[in-house]
């Protein structure tokens, strides 16, 4: 499945209003079964900002290709540059409420899985198991060439040694890990090569164009197949990729309930979308469902800079 380099949409029909009424999530999750599908909206109270919400990232920042990033030697120095800088933030972002919500409706039996369009490993690090992260982690690089897997922390010690005092002030840090910086601050910051063979390094995440790999979409298709209610967690549903698996569970008849404070792409397929921010709208729900929902499993988050 290809991953369409969509960065906007606009709705050719008026949007269903959005409500408050939090009783068809928490009546949802009461009869277990439900698949999460959660979107960059439900990091932003951990400090990562969304692609496309209030003061979204797509209002100042493209985010990469993967046509760019595999032709042009020159995209490939700034993705790095900015990418290194924004790591160093980028990683120490904690779980928030949302993220611990989920993680405790797991622990109670309530889901059937997670799948999640992020890449910043935050419902591993809240406790969450079995996690589909769709379009991949950032805490993993990947050799274009050999293929070879190495941990992004070996990758920025080999960065930080390369370009030696690189501390530029970003203007701010993107949902993938990207940070805004200027080809002046670029300058002439030194890309490493693949220490088994040479080759050019990608972190192991799906870019914008590329196709997500078939067996993880495979995957997500047969949990919808099994899924009795897909909850949409802080996605706009832009991307082709997520889309997809909620068409495919209206039409096989699952409730499709999304909880996003903004439209979405999907709204037309949902039985309702809650207008309201995720954390407290998912700690509502657990309270009103008697689930304890307590800190994050880990000190951090599983992408930690290293």
């Amino acid at each position: 499945m290809r991953m369409r380099p969509t960065l906007s949409w606009t709705s050719v029909e008026e949007p269903p209003p959005g409500t408050t009424d939090l009783e068809p999530v928490a009546e949802a999750l009461s009869g277990g079964g439900v698949l999460v599908l959660s979107g960059a909206g439900i990091s932003t109270e951990s400090g990562i900002p969304d692609y496309r919400g209030e003061g979204g990232s797509l209002s100042r920042h493209t985010p990469m290709t993967y046509q760019d990033f595999t032709a042009d030697a020159g995209a490939r120095r700034r993705y790095w540059a900015r990418s290194h800088l924004g790591w160093r933030t980028f990683g120490r972002a904690r779980p928030n409420a949302g993220h611990r919500a989920v993680a405790a409706f797991g622990r109670q039996g309530l889901l059937s899985g997670v799948i999640t369009q992020n890449v910043d490993g935050l419902h591993q690090a809240a406790g969450s198991e079995g996690v589909v992260d769709l379009h991949g982690r950032l805490d993993r690089v990947v050799c274009l060439s050999c293929g070879a897997f190495t941990p992004r922390r070996e990758l920025a010690r080999r960065l930080e040694e390369a370009n030696e005092g690189f501390a530029p002030v970003a203007a701010s840090i993107n949902p993938d890990g990207d940070a805004d910086l200027t080809d002046e601050q670029v300058g002439d910051f030194r890309v490493v090569p693949c220490a088994v063979c040479g080759g050019v390094l990608k972190p192991d995440v799906v870019f914008f164009g590329e196709a997500v790999p078939p067996q993880r979409v495979e995957h997500c298709r047969g949990l919808v197949r099994e899924a009795s209610t897909l909850l949409v967690l802080g996605s706009s549903l832009t991307v082709m990729s997520g889309l997809r698996f909620v068409r495919q569970a209206a039409e096989k008849g699952a409730r499709v309930l999304i909880v996003n404070r903004d439209p979405t792409r999907g709204d037309r397929h949902a039985v309702t979308r809650i207008a309201l921010p995720l954390g407290p709208a998912l700690t509502t729900v657990a309270d009103r469902l008697g689930v304890p929902v307590g800190e994050a499993a880990t000190g951090g988050p599983a992408t930690g800079p290293g």
